[in-house]
């Protein structure tokens, strides 16, 4: 609907709405599809703005209104957003998600089991997903697993050639 600006404040502007004593608050961030940073900038008082009832709350047995002029074409009053699709897309981006990633996963168990199924370690038979005749995936070994049979490997290695060396003084 078509109205007037009320009053600016650094938050918003509260639009008259027409035919009603209530006035609506459309939020800094309903007012453009760019960010507002001074709503003065935009909207004066005595403006007048389409706007687009996008909310209501009762708080304190007192009705408040939401609008937004971001969703409403300001030169024809056509609805932009006639299914509230990018309402609901600002929601998500505004929701706050938990972090999950400073949590450790530990496999425990399961690490050192072999699949009777496929003969792979880590998971058990069934869990299993190969197809008789297919690749066959198992684990990769921690840095610290390498390491140890890389050592173990030099090992022998050295001994091998202690080996071959002494061999050849006795030639």
């Amino acid at each position: 609907f078509s109205s007037q600006v009320a009053t600016v404040t650094e938050y918003g502007a509260f639009i008259k709405i027409p035919g009603c004593r209530k006035q609506g608050l459309v939020h800094k961030t309903h007012m453009s599809a760019c960010r507002v940073d001074k709503p003065s900038e935009i909207v004066d008082v005595g403006d007048k703005v389409w706007v687009k009832l996008i909310g209501k709350e009762m708080k304190d047995d007192k009705l408040k209104l939401s609008l937004s002029m971001k969703v409403v074409n300001q030169g024809t009053g056509k609805d932009l957003d006639p299914n509230n699709v990018s309402l609901d897309q600002d929601e998500r981006k505004r929701r706050m998600f938990r972090d999950y990633t400073s949590q450790k996963i530990t496999l425990e168990a399961v690490l050192n089991t072999v699949c009777k199924k496929c003969g792979c370690k880590g998971h058990f038979a069934k869990e299993c997903f190969v197809q008789p005749g297919g690749t066959k995936y198992s684990l990769i070994p921690e840095e610290e697993e390498e390491e140890v049979a890389a050592a173990g490997h030099e090992r022998d290695k050295k001994t091998s050639l202690a080996d071959d060396s002494s061999k050849k003084r006795k030639k």
